[in-house]
């Protein structure tokens, strides 16, 4: 078979077949593959196994009902057109990620969380039924109440555990298309967490952006934005339109990626938000999802690519965890134009899910020669605390590190191994984690 390279959003690039799913002729495939917006390795097939199925093909609503708001669908359906379906027409996901560009089976494998956590939880949270082809090519439904040990290693499971043909879940219904939100500048780290966990208690969806590379007591300065649906007397009557795409242009140069160019970037972006309070509405496509106006924004990191690390520090660690995370990235040179803090509920039952309560740090990292140790020192310092990476922006964390991180995972392979012996579902990344 002819071979292509295949890269997850990161642009670390592999060798492999991609082919879609009507070619099979009924066989399971080694990986599936939806938009590829996984950073790391998860969606990119093994060495030994380069076969990966596209499944963007198989994108069909199925049903939906409005009394319930119960919809069931295709799992190469896109996010971004579930939205331009049920948006205008008063629904949305109950749990949404930073971006719109993915499937349906990408939100379950990777369980996905948002800007809600505290409030909604995990997209698996709200999944009632899967539809799924496992190992022994046997098509067979599971859910909370049903085969529910399959469920839990599915939601989560990075795809290791069959292929996810069908994703029924309960949308939300909004009262207008439109959010209203309150932005709010902070000085240092210690006053950001504080006023994230305050947030909690009065608005369901919260988020911010930090500067990871100010020093001393601006350390960790940002600001909070909090939303809400808009009421109807708060909203106009019109449909927010969508955004206008513009494409990044060129791959950046090396120098552009330094420590001082995103100093410089981040202290811009601080001083930008020069009011102490800002409130007002906003549109959804600027809350939920501000980098899809980019088009191959990854680009901006250079021809080595980037990874994101994204870690959960638990509330049992203090707020010192989220302080000395900063000071051993920044301790490391590690820069990031992109750094965001969200709050985070209660643990999942699904096996691999991630966040537990506490804190989520997300830093966007150019790839360069040192990226490894920078990620073992960090996970480092995660262990310590008691908190644990996401899978489905990983590349760089060695297996002994997420197996002291996942107290979990021995159930996860137990279940694998009873629905998938053989191991015909891996990935690089299951490779590189679990040995497979």
């Amino acid at each position: 078979m002819p071979q292509t390279r295949i890269a997850g959003w990161g642009r670390q690039f592999v060798e492999g077949e991609e082919l879609k799913p009507e070619t099979l002729d009924g066989a399971p495939p080694v990986l599936f593959r939806g938009l590829g917006r996984s950073y790391g390795d998860s969606s990119l097939p093994a060495a030994s196994s380069p076969l990966v199925v596209n499944t963007t093909r198989a994108n069909r609503i199925i049903a939906f009902d409005p009394a319930t708001g119960v919809l069931r669908a295709e799992a190469g359906l896109a996010l971004v057109d579930i939205n331009r379906t049920f948006l205008p027409r008063g629904w949305f996901v109950p749990v949404t990620p930073g971006t719109s560009l993915v499937t349906l089976g990408g939100m379950v494998a990777a369980d996905v969380h948002g800007k809600n956590h505290h409030v909604e939880g995990c997209f698996g949270a709200h999944v009632t039924r899967l539809k799924m082809r496992v190992a022994d090519g046997r098509v067979l439904e599971c859910g909370p109440d049903l085969e529910r040990e399959l469920f839990l290693a599915t939601v989560a499971g990075m795809g290791l555990t069959g292929q996810i043909l069908e994703v029924e879940f309960g949308m939300r219904r909004i009262p207008t298309p439109w959010i209203w939100q309150e932005s709010e500048r902070v000085a240092n780290i210690e006053e950001y967490v504080e006023k994230l966990k305050e947030s909690a208690k009065d608005w369901p969806m919260t988020v911010g952006w930090i500067d990871c590379l100010s020093r001393g007591a601006n350390l960790g300065r940002g600001f909070l934005m909090k939303g809400r649906w808009a009421q109807a007397h708060e909203a106009p009557a019109k449909f927010p339109r969508e955004l206008p795409k513009i494409r990044f242009p060129f791959t950046a140069p090396e120098f552009l990626l330094s420590q001082a160019t995103v100093k410089t970037f981040n202290f811009g972006l601080y001083n930008s938000h020069f009011q102490k309070k800002k409130v007002g509405l906003t549109d959804p496509f600027r809350f939920f999802y501000p980098l899809d106006t980019v088009l191959d924004w990854n680009r901006a990191y250079g021809r080595r690519g980037l990874t994101q690390y994204q870690c959960v520090l638990p509330d049992s660690a203090g707020t010192g965890a989220a302080r000395k995370f900063l000071e051993v990235l920044s301790s490391r040179g590690g820069a990031s134009f992109l750094c965001v803090i969200k709050d985070c509920g209660p643990e999942s039952a699904a096996y691999l899910s991630f966040p537990r309560k506490g804190i989520s740090i997300a830093l966007d990292i150019a790839i360069r020669s040192d990226t490894q140790e920078l990620v073992d020192a960090l996970n480092e310092h995660v262990l310590n605390a008691g908190g644990r990476i996401y899978l489905a922006k990983d590349q760089f964390t060695r297996p002994e590190h997420f197996r002291a991180m996942e107290s979990r995972l021995p159930a996860f392979q137990a279940v694998r191994e009873k629905w998938d012996p053989e191991k015909k579902f891996k990935s690089a990344q299951s490779v590189r984690l679990f040995g497979d």
